[in-house]
């Protein structure tokens, strides 16, 4: 499977298990939502620094470099300084393509609640 076939129309694929990878951890998630509460890009010592989650700078890093090899986030250097965002379109093109294929291999019925239920 190459590249290209496997990056959806938004950038990302739902086939790929490295995008579902990169969000199946809780601080990589706990990352991806301070960055994207964030609204510009961030240093990994910004990111480590911030408190979303208890783990050293070269952990941080890591959990970045999952991220952005999964297509969900995207590195800048600005000089010394590498800076990452949340590659928003792309992850939401994404999320929307799974809800559409959801529905349109499993529609809703009228009986079936809205919502999330627990």
């Amino acid at each position: 499977m190459t590249q290209a076939y496997k990056r959806g129309r938004a950038g990302l694929s739902l086939l790929d298990p490295g995008f579902w990878r990169a969000l199946c951890d809780p601080t990589r998630v706990a990352i991806l939502g301070w960055l994207m509460a964030q609204r510009s890009p961030r240093s990994v010592s910004e990111i480590a620094q911030s408190g979303c989650c208890r783990v050293d700078l070269s952990v941080v890093s890591r959990h970045l470099a999952t991220l952005r090899d999964a297509g969900v986030v995207e590195g800048e250097r600005r000089g010394k300084e590498l800076l990452y965002r949340v590659r928003n379109a792309a992850l939401v093109g994404t999320l929307r393509q799974l809800a559409d294929s959801i529905e349109a291999c499993c529609p809703v019925s009228k009986h079936e609640p809205k919502g999330r239920t627990r």
